[in-house]
């Protein structure tokens, strides 16, 4: 998943960037309102983890703005502020979920999965053919053998199994698949493509373009 992570900590930010990271997450950290407003304008996340105690503001600006644009990103707070009146306030102001700080890690995780899963319509284990995707566990198995992906392969097949058979344009692969100073470019992005439909042949799942844009993943006979 493609994630905006806003916490103004640089210690608890960078413990979740890194946690994030290795269950194999791009995370862009946004420290203040203002960096999170602009990344949250410029980027397309599948999820944002959001703290409401920023030094210039409060995160709820950001999630307003947002939902006023129709941008339904599944928010999550996480936040000190954690009375009633406040969950109230963030629930109201558009956010999906909300956690209390201090949070387990563990937990921070699974519910960003319960989000995606509401907002797309999954679940954490999908098959096409043969070829299967455990989300909870980052794995991929064809004909129940484990199918070992590059990260940047295993993001492409993860989008496009999100759900299974949703056309996807090459600019939201690309732009789900960089980084601010990590930039993918079509040629980058086409080699990926390129080896994940080697990989899957014989599956009974096959990676089509339609038109020379949009690509999705489908049931090959």
């Amino acid at each position: 998943m493609r994630i905006l992570l806003v916490e103004d900590d640089s210690v608890l930010g960078a413990v979740m960037l890194r946690s994030l990271a290795d269950a194999g997450h791009r995370v862009d950290l946004a420290s203040t309102l203002e960096s999170a407003r602009h990344f949250w304008r410029v980027q397309p996340f599948d999820a944002v983890l959001l703290d409401l105690n920023l030094p210039d503001g409060s995160g709820l600006v950001a999630l307003r703005e947002a939902r006023a644009r129709n941008d339904r990103t599944p928010t999550l707070i996480l936040t000190a502020r954690n009375r009633t009146d406040e969950r109230i306030a963030g629930l109201d102001a558009g956010a999906d979920d909300y956690l209390g700080k201090p949070f387990d890690l563990a937990e921070v995780e699974a519910r960003l999965r319960a989000l995606v899963r509401r907002s797309r319509e999954t679940g954490d284990l999908e098959q096409i053919g043969l070829l299967s995707i455990d989300r909870r566990a980052q794995r991929v198995f064809i004909n129940r053998e484990p199918l070992d992906l590059p990260a940047r392969e295993f993001e492409v097949l993860w989008e496009l199994m999100t759900p299974p058979g949703r056309v996807v344009s090459k600019q939201v692969l690309s732009d789900k698949l960089s980084g601010f100073d990590d930039p993918l470019n079509a040629n980058a992005l086409e080699a990926f493509v390129s080896r994940l439909r080697k990989k899957i042949a014989g599956s009974g799942a096959g990676i089509r373009t339609l038109r020379g844009l949009p690509i999705l993943l489908e049931v090959q006979e």
